[in-house]
């Protein structure tokens, strides 16, 4: 288990979205989190209080947690220099990275000497059988995205919390680095083996009772050359009952490929979906959820009413306004 509270690392993020592990803890898990520690040039801020290790320490901060995710997932040397000094204070240090701590020798020379413990997120700790296919009982939603990083993971969380309270049965399934710090478990997909990764989703979302609904963190776009992988690999995996599509409007290009645009709502809601009906024939896309942060308040009502009258699905932004329209959704069917 890793101890809480954390105290939040954005070393020295670039922009805002590459701090999104920290922004993801600090909205879903806020009492989880002490403070945020800031390196020279960060160009990233989650709204907590900046502190310094000792100061960390003295608020009761049990694990750094590494809130950054930049391309390629790599702990930076300009970062080592904090890492290590935190280790050797005793913070247990945690990390969703693809470059692991526990490949780091100084980082795990210094965790010996303290006692500290180093948590690689990122590691599956289960032998993910082969995807079979065979039809599981309960019902399964799964949101996926015009481009990655638009906002899958708190569209997932935000229809788990108005499930519940309409007094639906459902879990969230976390699939990537953020979700399993915000929850405690999950599976790290993209760590997962090619091969293994659709059992890793069956092994996820198991049979259960026939109205539960697994809501699984969408990954990557079937859009975005990088990452399309993954998302197949949930499609398929998932055998979804439900498709929410999920966009953020405002983007120039595909995160990191700016030769590449994003593709139209409608045009991810029709691969998706004859994608999804391979292992499910019945799969349904039932509503948008569109992430609105950089609008103002008549913009985002403007945009979130038109892409509504333009596909005829219930749409909304569920941090922003609540997910209730997307959870009455899936209660019809």
């Amino acid at each position: 288990m890793i101890e809480t509270p954390y105290l939040l690392f954005l070393g020295d993020a670039p922009d805002q979205l590459s701090a999104k592990v920290a922004q993801g803890i600090k909205d879903w898990r806020p009492d989880n989190a002490v403070g945020q520690f800031r390196m020279p040039g960060c160009k990233a801020d989650v709204g907590l209080t900046d502190l310094t290790l000792a100061e960390a320490k003295e608020a009761g901060a049990r694990t750094l947690v590494i809130g950054v995710a930049n391309r390629g997932g790599v702990i930076s040397q300009a970062w080592k220099e904090v890492l290590t000094e935190a280790l050797m204070m005793g913070f247990d240090l945690a990390s969703g990275l693809h470059n692991l701590l526990a490949n780091e020798g100084d980082l795990v020379a210094a965790s010996q000497v303290s006692g500290s413990t180093l948590h690689d997120v990122r590691v599956p700790n289960v032998q993910y059988p082969i995807a079979n296919g065979v039809k599981r009982s309960g019902k399964r939603v799964l949101a996926v995205g015009t481009d990655c990083s638009v906002g899958k993971m708190y569209t997932a969380l935000a229809l788990d919390e108005a499930m519940r309270k309409r007094g639906m049965k459902s879990t969230f399934r976390a699939t990537g680095q953020t979700g399993i710090l915000i929850t405690g478990n999950g599976v790290p997909l993209d760590a997962v083996i090619a091969d293994f990764m659709a059992g890793a989703v069956e092994y996820l979302t198991p049979d259960n009772d026939d109205d539960h609904w697994d809501i699984i963190e969408g990954q990557g776009s079937l859009f975005h050359v990088s990452y399309s992988g993954v998302t197949m690999a949930l499609i398929h995996g998932g055998q979804p009952d439900a498709l929410i599509i999920c966009h953020e409007p405002t983007r120039a290009h595909m995160r990191g490929l700016p030769d590449y645009a994003l593709p139209t709502i409608q045009a991810v809601s029709d691969m998706a979906l004859t994608l999804a009906r391979v292992p499910n024939p019945a799969c349904q896309v039932v509503g948008v959820s569109v992430n609105t942060q950089h609008l103002n308040d008549a913009e985002a009502e403007a945009y979130l009413a038109k892409v509504e009258a333009e596909t005829g699905l219930p749409t909304c932004d569920p941090y922003r306004q609540g997910a209730d329209k997307l959870a009455e959704a899936l209660a019809a069917l």
